[in-house]
């Protein structure tokens, strides 16, 4: 609408002032997500990945159905956790920065947090570099192939939460009747521990995880120590190195003397080692084979030394000591040995209200109201976690020593009696376990290892068992129990485990 006065308004012109303006704001130099590279806007910076990183955030934002928030979060996570384009691009599946805490910025006034997604240029949604943008047959069928790929990731996010909501109907299933099942039943258990298993692998064919486990000074200095110092267990011997992974021990064996070692791993992390191998110029000495050592075949009937780094969280975890003990029985020849040859796991009372409080005593009061339905979901699943040696308010008691030459598969469901010595009056807030390692056998030079709260950390940390209602106890009071640990039948590499404690009985699950 017009009024009467605005044939006295002044007409507004455009001055042309308005870059002249934005030439006096300061310009802030954007960094890349992959190097030190600066760039005078977003979109330059883009390109640069795009060309020399191979990282294009329109492909990863499409892969991935990113919104504001999510390319936010992608952005700062990238920037904390200074992910390799390489490893971004390798993601399937739910995304690791889809978290809260990423929406707060790691960089001050990071323009690529202040960039529009939809502002990219079309070439980024294009062919790569060294395509032929002319030829539109070409192009079409490009984009063909991106759709089934992005149809093909909704697909496996979809089956990830199946077998997801599967894993958590086998745990309450099992824990609420652990009974034998019919045989169409045993059909779908089998074809679940396939998909658990194919994941396993997966899990490990990415080199991340190695390079925690390499970085975990504590695990692999010990597996080192134990063999330099103890040449003469793998001078001119016969090595099998089951789970070989990038062959660390397979190559520490070689050093020592070994007269051949074999190398055994499922997941696709062996095709990288037997470059390592290469590069280190062993190949020599050190054969790799991929598959399970269930299923392949070596090139020797005999093996006079096993050695293997087997153990996960509460020792048992993953299963993986099975494949050791099928190796044991099948390969090791008389008076051979198995390393590490001696592990045992421990229990020990934790106080830390605080923590208890954080994960069980919220949900009796959210905003006003009563959640404490969710304790029944929460409880059951441990925590792996530093534990605070100041919260520890008992001395330790061993629950399970594996005499791992000797060990058989069913060895390792058992159950035990434990007590604990109360060292401190407060109130227990939850049970920690860990184990310890030990290479003995035939050793010039012990060695030993600790994953305990009050040892060096390692990536194995400690199992914290949360209870339902904490128990005050006094300095010197006795708690006494009993642990059950077993194999889920639904998913045999997790585990579960029923503790008894002052006449509460309450089972977790480990997976």
């Amino acid at each position: 609408m017009s009024g009467a006065g605005d044939d006295d308004m002044p007409e507004l012109h455009d001055s042309g002032d308005d870059a002249a303006w934005e030439d006096d704001e300061p310009k802030i130099e954007t960094r890349c997500l992959f190097c030190e590279r600066l760039f005078m806007s977003a979109e330059e910076t883009f390109s640069h990945c795009k060309s020399e990183h191979q990282f294009n955030i329109g492909q990863v934002a499409q892969k991935h159905g990113l919104d504001f928030y999510g390319y936010i979060k992608l952005i700062n996570f990238v920037r904390t956790t200074k992910s390799t384009a390489e490893y971004v691009n390798s993601i399937c599946g739910p995304a690791p920065w889809d978290k809260e805490d990423y929406l707060k910025p790691w960089m001050h006034e990071d323009p690529l947090l202040q960039f529009d997604l939809d502002d990219l240029s079309d070439d980024f949604n294009a062919l790569p570099p060294g395509g032929s943008p002319g030829d539109a047959a070409l192009l079409a069928r490009l984009k063909l192939a991106e759709e089934r790929a992005q149809t093909a990731d909704a697909n496996l996010a979809l089956a990830m939460e199946d077998i997801h909501r599967m894993r958590h109907f086998a745990q309450d299933f099992v824990m609420n009747a652990d009974v034998g099942s019919s045989a169409s039943s045993a059909g779908a258990v089998a074809a679940l521990r396939e998909d658990e298993d194919g994941a396993y692998f997966c899990s490990y064919s990415h080199h991340g995880i190695h390079e925690e486990m390499l970085k975990d000074t504590v695990r692999t200095e010990s597996y080192r120590d134990f063999i330099y110092q103890n040449q003469h267990i793998f001078k001119d011997k016969v090595v099998l190195d089951v789970g070989c992974g990038t062959g660390i021990l397979s190559m520490f064996a070689a050093k020592a003397g070994a007269k051949m070692v074999i190398g055994v791993d499922q997941s696709e992390i062996i095709y990288q080692a037997m470059d390592i191998i290469r590069l280190n110029k062993m190949e020599n000495v050190i054969s790799l084979v991929k598959g399970r050592i269930e299923e392949v075949d070596l090139p020797v009937e005999k093996v006079d030394v096993i050695i293997s780094e087997w153990m996960g969280y509460f020792l048992l975890f993953e299963s993986m000591l099975d494949s050791v003990i099928f190796a044991k029985d099948k390969y090791l020849a008389e008076g051979g040995s198995v390393y590490p040859d001696v592990c045992t796991i421990s229990l020990v009372a934790v106080s830390n209200p605080k923590k208890h409080g954080d994960k069980i005593a919220f949900w009796d009061d959210v905003y006003g109201f009563d959640m404490s339905c969710m304790k029944k979901s929460v409880t059951p699943e441990p925590l792996v976690e530093m534990v605070d040696s100041e919260t520890l308010i008992s001395h330790p008691c061993i629950i399970k020593r594996i005499e791992c030459q000797a060990a058989a598969v069913a060895d390792l469901d058992f159950s035990s009696d434990f007590t604990l010595q109360i060292t401190e009056s407060a109130v227990c807030t939850a049970l920690a376990g860990y184990f310890d390692v030990l290479f003995e056998k035939h050793c010039n030079n012990k060695v030993l290892f600790s994953t305990g709260p009050q040892s060096p950390k390692t990536h194995w940390k400690q199992t914290v068992f949360l209870l339902d209602n904490p128990i005050s106890v006094k300095t010197g009071d006795i708690m006494q129990g009993k642990i059950k640990v077993r194999k889920n039948r639904k998913d045999p590499r997790s585990l579960l485990i029923t503790l008894s404690l002052n006449n509460m009985v309450q089972t977790y699950c480990l997976q």
